[in-house]
C-alpha cells in the first residue's frame, strides 16, 4: 500500500517502531544496559542475535533519531538524559530482581 508523500518526507523517525521486541528496542536496550561501553556491529550481532546484516541498518535509524552515536566502527547509545534515566532503571530493576531471587548477600 503506498504512503503519501508528505508522510514519506517526514523522515525514518515516522517509520522506526521502537516496540518492545523489535530488533531497535534489543539493540537500544542492550545498549543503555551496557552506557558505560561501547560495541562494534559484531559484538551487538553476538550480544542480541539479531541478523549481522540486521544491525548496521537498526543502528543507522536509531543514529538518525538521536538514539545512538558511533566513532569509527564503535557504537554507544546517545547522550541523552531520557536515555540515561533508562539505563539507570533497568540496572535498578535487574538488581532488585537478583536481590529478590538470590537473597541479601
Amino acid at each position: 500500500m503506498p504512503i503519501r508523500i508528505d508522510r514519506f518526507d517526514e523522515g525514518p523517525a515516522d517509520l522506526l517502531d521502537l516496540q518492545e521486541g523489535t530488533q531497535p528496542y534489543r539493540i537500544l536496550l542492550f545498549l543503555a544496559e551496557h552506557d558505560d561501553a561501547a560495541f562494534t556491529q559484531t559484538e551487538i550481532h553476538e550480544a542480541t542475535g539479531i541478523k549481522r546484516g540486521s544491525v548496521g541498518a537498526a543502528l543507522s535509524r536509531l543514529e538518525d533519531r538521536g538514539l545512538v552515536r558511533h566513532h569509527g566502527r564503535y557504537w554507544a547509545v546517545a547522550d541523552d538524559d531520557r536515555l540515561a534515566s533508562y539505563a539507570a532503571q533497568i540496572r535498578s530493576s535487574s538488581t532488585s530482581t537478583d536481590d529478590d531471587y538470590y537473597g541479601e548477600e
